[in-house]
Order: structure tokens, then C-alpha cells, then sequence
């Protein structure tokens, strides 16, 4: 699968990144766990849809078709629509309905459907219309920046907001910056030092569930030649 594409971070106080892109080429490849949720805008052979995808508790595999043209709103962690709990988003896509023209049906009204330049202003909207929240102590809390809240509180307030315990999210973070380190070139068991795993095996369990992949196939493909 070879997919063509463009990323930008966003201004909104909601979004991470807004990405545009194509595949060129059609076919299957593997997708990491993911702690954030996306809108996302697919079209392939005039069909649009319009999908809320929840956080992914792990790796799995997804194939596009050849022509397909997306684009993909990544929110940060603490976004959350209240209408639509993030426990029952989790590990699903749920499709929007379309509304007349190029506008689809979100919490009972119409909305148009945003486009990469205009993505800031559209969830902006949504937020000025009580579609989106945001809680603030779910980035503290995942920074380690702990108000002074009972425990049980920040466990509810994360869960709420992401769909995920704070330990899972830690889980899928630390399997990220393992895949990142393996890729830089890190040896394996220096990575396994430097982010607290217990041994090599530990590690290697944690990344084939939190990104599809071994140590020694990322560590492999970071040593292969352009």
C-alpha cells in the first residue's frame, strides 16, 4: 500500500494534526494500538462517508483500495464528545450520516463536511455548539502534572475522555517510543533499559500487541538501506 500524504498540526485547541492524502497504490499493511480519535472523510468512486473512529487498544491490520482519498483528524487526549462516550467508540468506527449535499448529521443537526484547510474552524464550531469538550486534567494527568484530585476521580475523568485506563495509554505510549528508539537504530536491549522493560521478552510482547511488529523487525528495517 503506498498512500500519498500531507500533515499539518492545528491551531484548534482540540486537534493534534489534520492529514490529507491518497493511495496510490492499494493493498494491506499494519496499523499500531492508538490512543487518540479521529474524523475521519474517506472518498473512493464517489462514495463519501464521514466516521468517528475511537482509540484502538491494539495493532490490527487495514487495507485501502487503490484511489481512495482521505483526510484524517487526529483529536488530543482529552477531547471528547459527551454525546458519544469514548468507552463505546472504543476500538470501533462509527459512520455519520450523510445529510443533503456535501454535509453529514452529527448530535441532531446538519453540519458541512470540513476540508483540510478549513478543519480548525469546523471543530472550533463544534466546540462552541457543545459537540466537543475538552477536560484539562487528562493531559496533566498523562504529563504526570497530578492535580490534587482523588485517584478515583482521574481514573474516571481518563476513562471518560480517552475510552483507555491511564495505565493502557502509558502501555500503548511506551510501545510507541520503543518503536521509535528500534528505528533510530537503538539496540534492543539498550531500549529495553531505557524504558523499563523487565527483559527482551517483556518488550517484544508489548510491541507485537501495541504496533503489529517484533523488536527485531523494526530494529531490521531501520538498518536497511534507502
Amino acid at each position: 500500500m503506498t498512500i500519498v500524504f500531507e500533515e499539518r498540526p492545528s491551531d484548534s485547541p482540540y486537534v493534534l494534526t489534520v492529514t490529507r492524502g491518497y493511495m496510490a497504490a492499494a493493498g494491506t499493511t499494519v496499523r499500531p494500538a492508538e490512543c487518540c480519535w479521529h474524523l475521519i472523510v474517506t472518498r473512493y468512486q464517489g462514495v463519501q462517508r464521514i466516521v468517528v473512529v475511537g482509540a484502538l487498544e491494539s495493532s490490527g491490520q487495514i487495507s485501502y483500495p487503490e484511489g481512495v482519498e482521505g483526510l484524517w483528524i487526529r483529536f488530543k487526549p482529552g477531547a471528547f464528545m459527551p454525546h458519544l462516550p469514548a468507552n463505546r467508540l472504543l476500538d470501533k468506527e462509527t459512520e455519520l450520516p450523510e445529510g443533503a449535499g456535501n454535509s453529514f448529521w452529527l448530535k441532531s443537526a446538519v453540519w458541512q463536511v470540513p476540508d483540510f484547510d478549513n478543519a480548525d474552524t469546523f471543530i472550533d464550531r463544534l466546540g462552541r455548539e457543545g459537540v466537543l469538550d475538552f477536560d484539562p486534567l487528562v493531559p496533566a494527568a498523562l504529563g504526570d502534572v497530578l492535580p490534587d484530585v482523588p485517584d478515583r476521580t482521574l481514573r474516571h475523568r481518563v476513562q471518560r475522555a480517552t475510552g483507555l485506563s491511564q495505565s493502557r495509554i502509558r502501555q500503548i505510549e511506551r510501545a510507541q517510543q520503543a518503536a521509535t528508539l528500534l528505528a533510530q537504530g537503538v539496540p534492543i536491549l539498550d531500549t529495553v533499559d531505557q524504558l523499563g522493560y523487565y527483559d527482551q521478552p517483556h518488550l517484544t510482547r508489548s510491541l507485537k500487541r501495541f504496533t503489529g511488529r517484533t523488536p527485531g523487525e523494526v530494529f531490521v528495517r531501520s538498518c536497511q538501506p534507502e
